[in-house]
């Protein structure tokens, strides 16, 4: 009952982190499973290619074995020995290329540094006993007698159907005995890779539902993950206004070498500048109300004109942003500020 709280999906953070820790879903009796199912499937295909290549080195061993003397060299032992080999390396490659294939497939490739730590607790006699009479501990066991039990009925029901032929095997020629044995383990075989397979294929699952459990989270667990990530809403409050001050002190500092400044009369203040060398004219600063008072009071302070359109200030103060130049639109009603303001400045240097 203390995770009836937790019914949130875990975030890419939590999953992350569990990753690191080594918390993912996998099945190794999946991986097994696959890995013999493969490895079977190559040795019988292998097989009835080699049949006949058995059968004749079992006749050259009998003679070898009849005239030959035994060693730790004799071609006795090193042949079989070698024809062993030679058959059983394909079906052991492609059942540990499939074993490790699956493994990833199932979580990756995944170094946890973390359960590498070393931990005293797990040297702990008492610690070790109560994790194997836990119902995690004891769960382990009881998950193995399932598959084993289905699969002792099965090699039991096959021996249990042929022992009357098998009671009898002396009588029988030695080709029906071997075809009969054959038939009976490639049977047994067969039904218990499928039978893992299957107990395999729920294992995964059950390993991927009891995952999703444990990373499920609550809410205020969420809202946690999302303070440590994006930081507190008050802290990130604080930064924006600071960022705020900021650019304004910036523009601020951009009006001083404003060629004019438009206002609205009150509510806007756009603040141009205007080279020879410049392609056209760029806004400088731009506010609005308090900001707006503080550019007009700093350009009348630097001498800067300030000219009253509201028309025009309103389409600056909308359509560009600091630091980019006027569009082509506005490129006449800017024109004639411009060529008023230096008019203006022409018959006031005049009078001087």
């Amino acid at each position: 009952m203390a995770h009836d709280d937790k019914t949130e999906q875990a975030t890419p953070r939590r999953r992350q982190k569990a990753r690191e820790r080594g918390q993912v879903a996998r099945s190794r009796e999946l991986a097994s499973a696959v890995a013999g199912f493969a490895g079977l499937v190559v040795a019988l295909w292998l097989g009835e290619g080699q049949m006949a290549e058995w059968r004749g080195s079992l006749r050259q061993w009998s003679d070898l074995a009849w005239n030959a003397d035994f060693s730790t060299h004799s071609p006795v032992l090193l042949q079989p020995a070698l024809l062993a080999l030679r058959w059983s390396l394909p079906p052991l490659a492609v059942a540990w290329a499939v074993a490790v294939g699956l493994s990833l497939a199932q979580g990756g490739l995944v170094f946890a540094s973390e359960a590498l730590a070393p931990r005293f607790e797990r040297l702990s006699p008492a610690t070790r006993l109560r994790q194997m009479f836990s119902i995690a501990g004891l769960s382990a066991p009881a998950k193995s007698l399932v598959p084993f039990s289905v699969l002792l009925y099965l090699g039991v029901s096959v021996l249990l159907r042929d022992w009357q032929l098998l009671a009898h095997s002396a009588a029988l020629p030695r080709t029906a005995m071997a075809n009969l044995l054959y038939q009976d383990a490639i049977e047994i075989g067969g039904k218990s890779t499928l039978t893992l397979l299957v107990w395999a294929a729920v294992d995964y699952l059950l390993q991927r539902q009891k995952l999703e459990g444990d990373l499920r989270m609550s809410k205020q667990e969420i809202r946690e993950e999302y303070k440590e990530t994006d930081g507190h809403p008050s802290i990130k409050a604080r930064i924006r206004r600071l960022q705020r001050q900021l650019r304004r002190r910036r523009m601020l500092k951009d009006v001083e070498r404003a060629t004019v400044v438009v206002t609205n009369p009150t509510h806007f203040a756009v603040a141009l500048e205007y080279r020879p060398e410049m392609t056209a004219p760029a806004v400088v600063a731009k506010g609005c109300n308090q900001l707006a008072e503080r550019m007009k009071r700093l350009a009348w302070w630097n001498e800067i004109p300030v000219v009253e359109n509201k028309p025009l200030a309103q389409a600056l103060y909308r359509s560009v942003e600091v630091g980019q130049t006027i569009p082509a639109k506005l490129y006449v009603a800017v024109a004639e500020l411009l060529a008023y303001v230096y008019r203006a400045q022409q018959r006031a240097g005049g009078r001087a």
